[in-house]
């Protein structure tokens, strides 16, 4: 490994003559410690920003954290000179044009066989784009997706590359050290050819909208019908994160649960904070894609919609003073209630996985990307935001199955969802009953029901479809497609091959 050593803080350090072995361009927070991290780790380091004064913050950091072979520059055309052929570069900018501008900047002093990796939140068929047209130059294209935020980029982070296998282990050495490390390796590793490391940090990012508004269920219930305090809660949560909950999401949600106010200095600082939730979009993107592949994602489709309906804050303040709930509610034991809300959440977490899991193994079978659920697992366990005790058997499940459909129909797993079923019944019966929305704890366990059933109400559904539309079906006696002459009124259709030429079957 080489080291360089920084012998001034201005951006323009006069350094040794020996290259960088990786630059990074983009030094908001999360640029700034992917730097730092990968210096840390030995690697020497070139950074560059738009604007200089980050690149004279990071290589004060470098000084401040250990004097770490990190150097700054001045301008793209510099930014590369400074680093080893063939030259690997990772940029953390915003994601859509900034993007594009960047690599423009940056590809103008690059030569064949370099590598640009995108880190950002990316729409996955924008990556795919990107490595079409820096083709031509020879240049090779990776979207790497990176999760953990700002702690994570520093100290290790869940990394997710899709690219050129050649251009990826390149890389390994670099991206293996500066990753979470788990106690059965690094938590990356080759995810598949361009588009598919993009997808599974968006899928990623959709089971961590049906995580966290599981846990707001929870939360509500405990709060709204339990009657809760923040401590009581912080301490239910603290507790559930000791045994099969445990996460990252968990840990969180007990500490912020117990924070009193900073501002105030009264009352905690969760009850000050507006109940309208935000996004940047990859919740919508993953939602997006399980309608195009045609993947119920029931739980995370529910996430979503409740933060929209949450942005809705004034309609919803109007409404309340209109619209009713229950003027009576169950009496329940608070010690039931509490015990079957720990079934209940780990229930439905099984469920969101086993849905995004379900849409990574749609995608990469359609697109020929070849994506091992096993290894997505195992990324999954350090460094990232759904990082929890439950991806160690959901890794265990796909090791030992890698053509599993489902899930929940693992064995381990499916006995785990038989023995909480009833706890989960009885929470969502109590919500019900209380007037207490539960939109993913519901979802969840309507996805479990119908996958479960051997016969689904679908069969009125597309006889419906055939009286009006005559789209035909499918009869359970006999192979070929059908179509009835419901009424009177009905004609012949015709050549049946035709008429249902270019439907998509939900089932395929």
């Amino acid at each position: 490994v080489r080291y360089l050593w920084i012998v001034s803080t201005n951006q323009s350090e006069v350094m040794s003559e020996e290259p960088c072995d990786v630059g990074l361009y983009g030094l908001a927070v999360m640029g700034q410690n992917f730097a730092l991290n990968m210096a840390s780790k030995g690697f020497s380091v070139c950074v560059g920003n738009r604007s200089p004064a980050k690149v004279d913050l990071t290589v004060q950091r470098a000084k401040d954290e250990g004097n770490l072979p990190l150097v700054g520059s001045a301008s793209p055309e510099e930014f590369i000179s400074k680093l080893s052929k063939p030259r690997k570069v990772i940029i953390l900018v915003m994601a859509g044009k900034p993007v594009d501008e960047t690599i423009a900047k940056l590809s103008e002093y690059m030569e064949e066989g370099d590598i640009i990796v995108d880190g950002g939140n990316e729409w996955y068929l924008n990556s795919i784009r990107r490595s079409e047209e820096l083709e031509p130059k020879g240049i090779h294209f990776i979207g790497m997706g990176i999760s953990g935020g700002e702690e994570g980029a520093r100290n290790g982070p869940s990394l997710m590359p899709g690219g050129p296998k050649e251009a990826y282990d390149q890389l390994e050495p670099i991206l293996t050290k500066c990753a979470a490390q788990v106690d059965d390796g690094a938590c990356t590793g080759y995810v598949g050819p361009i588009g598919a490391g993009n997808y599974v940090k968006m899928v990623h990012n959709g089971i961590e909208y049906g995580d966290m508004q599981l846990i707001a269920e929870v939360y509500d219930v405990l709060r709204s019908i339990v009657g809760m305090s923040n401590d009581e809660m912080s301490k239910t949560f603290a507790k559930w994160n000791e045994g099969i909950l445990d996460s990252y999401l968990i840990e969180i949600t007990y500490k912020i649960l117990a924070k009193p106010d900073d501002v105030t200095g009264e009352g905690y600082v969760v009850d000050y904070v507006l109940d309208k939730t935000g996004s940047k979009g990859t919740g919508r993107w993953t939602v997006q894609e399980a309608a195009e592949q045609s993947v119920a994602a029931p739980t995370l489709a529910a996430a979503l919609d409740s933060r929209y309906i949450s942005s809705r804050k004034e309609e919803r303040v109007a409404a309340s003073k209109v619209l009713d709930g229950p003027k009576e509610t169950p009496n329940v034991s608070k010690f039931q209630i509490i015990e079957d809300l720990e079934a209940a959440l780990y229930a439905a977490k099984i469920c969101s996985y086993a849905q995004g899991m379900g849409l990574i193994k749609a995608a990469s079978d359609s697109k020929d990307w070849n994506i091992d659920l096993s290894m997505c697992a195992k990324m999954w366990k350090g460094g990232c935001i759904i990082r929890a005790k439950l991806l160690d058997k959901i890794q265990a499940a796909f090791s030992s199955n890698p053509s599993l459909s489902n899930l929940m129909v693992d064995p381990a797993f499916a006995t785990e969802l038989n023995e909480r079923s009833m706890a989960w019944r009885r929470i969502i019966t109590l919500c019900v009953a209380s007037g207490v929305s539960c939109p993913a704890l519901c979802a969840s366990l309507n996805y479990f029901d119908s996958y479960r059933r051997e016969s689904l109400p679908a069969n009125l559904t597309q006889a419906q479809r055939d009286f009006f539309g005559g789209h035909t079906y499918e009869r359970i006696d006999r192979e070929g497609p059908f179509h009835c002459a419901w009424t009177d009124a009905h004609k012949a259709i015709g050549d049946i091959s035709e008429r249902t030429a270019g439907e998509k079957a939900t089932r395929d």
